[in-house]
């Protein structure tokens, strides 16, 4: 590891010169690389100075106490002994979790797709409920969360939604959010007081950038534009601005109406299909890589359950990690970070254990 460290040393070092040149005002796509690259590699590049130093006063620590007969410095120096070893090892610990693996969409901003399942009004009433769980997720990390696409029902459900969440690093905390997420608790349309179980499914799908590629013939996606339906400002329901593409290869259906201008709708939602496009080839590489599986929390799958919400319990489990915390109410109003903080840290654990196999 630390071979691979000082190389890294010394090309972060490079990058820094290249960067100081004064020719690299002239390419400022190679500028853009560095700077990138330069963000990247600083974490590691800072751990490890901090690692070494920290290295540089143990064996300090150790030569004093191997030259000095004075009881007091001997005593300095295996107090200082302790703590820089202990420094150390916790360097040493984050070292190996840098250097682990990036997700190359961990950076970017999110769409997510949520989905009313089996429960019925209860279901959408639930769907409704995470939506705005995410949104305060989003609003306290300081992210913006967009809508893109929904359809309610009469009494504040939704039967489905799909957003984006627009932040540094969405994807790398909100990834963890795909699977079905169920819901037990007493539903406002229930007289006889008993308890239901109902779900919902979330898929979490990286925002597409410009430089990926996704080809998508004209002849494949059927384009239709339409008056917006249900609530809307004015001249929201009184233009064609709302825009549905049908992906024929896939059956993929995507509807905008948001905007109040066909232009807009129709850019929002090709880039939800570019998306799901995306997502489905993420889905399939996934699906190949079983040894990648294993490697993660959970199976990844869209099917597989992933938190329950207990009403009457007051407490959200969440089964991958056999987490249960019992502030229900925190987590729907956005306190996600304990959850995801540890699911971040099981995944690191898991893939650093896959990689001593190795």
């Amino acid at each position: 590891m630390f071979e691979k460290l000082d190389a890294l040393l010394l090309h972060y070092e490079e990058i820094g010169r290249n960067l100081m040149s004064p020719d690299i005002a002239q390419d400022q796509a190679r500028f853009r690389a560095l700077m990138k690259e330069q963000s990247d590699l600083t974490p590691i590049v800072e751990t490890y100075t901090a690692y070494k130093k920290a290295e540089e006063s143990v064996s300090d620590a150790q030569m004093i106490l191997e030259e000095e007969k004075d009881e007091e410095m001997r005593e300095l120096a295996k107090e200082e002994l302790s703590a820089s070893r202990e420094e150390a090892a916790s360097l040493q610990e984050k070292l190996r979790i840098l250097l682990l693996p990036k997700d190359p969409n961990d950076e970017k901003n999110v769409i997510i797709e949520i989905r009313a399942g089996a429960g019925g009004d209860e279901a959408a009433l639930f769907a409704a409920e995470i939506w705005r769980m995410y949104v305060h997720y989003a609003e306290n990390r300081g992210w913006k969360a967009e809508l893109l696409d929904y359809e309610e029902i009469g009494i504040g459900g939704m039967k489905y939604v799909n957003f984006m969440i627009k932040g540094k690093g969405a994807y790398s905390r909100m990834k963890y959010e795909s699977g079905v997420h169920r819901v037990q608790r007493v539903p406002v349309t229930e007289s006889g007081g008993r308890i239901h179980t109902s779900t919902i499914t979330v898929a979490v799908m990286p925002e597409v950038d410009d430089d990926i590629q996704i080809d998508i013939p004209d002849k494949d996606v059927r384009i239709d534009v339409m008056r917006a339906s249900g609530n809307g400002g004015q001249c929201v329901n009184t233009t064609d601005s709302a825009v549905r593409l049908t992906h024929y290869p896939t059956g993929i259906v995507i509807y905008s109406q948001t905007e109040k201008s066909q232009i807009q709708n129709k850019a929002k939602a090709w880039a939800l299909l570019r998306a799901k496009l995306y997502d489905l080839e993420l889905q399939r590489r996934h699906d190949e890589e079983a040894d990648l599986r294993r490697s993660q929390i959970g199976t990844g799958d869209r099917s597989e359950k992933i938190r329950t919400y207990n009403f009457p319990q007051g407490r959200v489990t969440d089964h991958r990690i056999k987490l249960t915390l019992y502030k229900i109410d925190a987590i729907l109003g956005g306190d996600l970070d304990e959850i995801l903080d540890s699911l971040i840290a099981a995944d690191q654990a898991a893939k650093l254990l896959k990689m001593q196999e190795i």
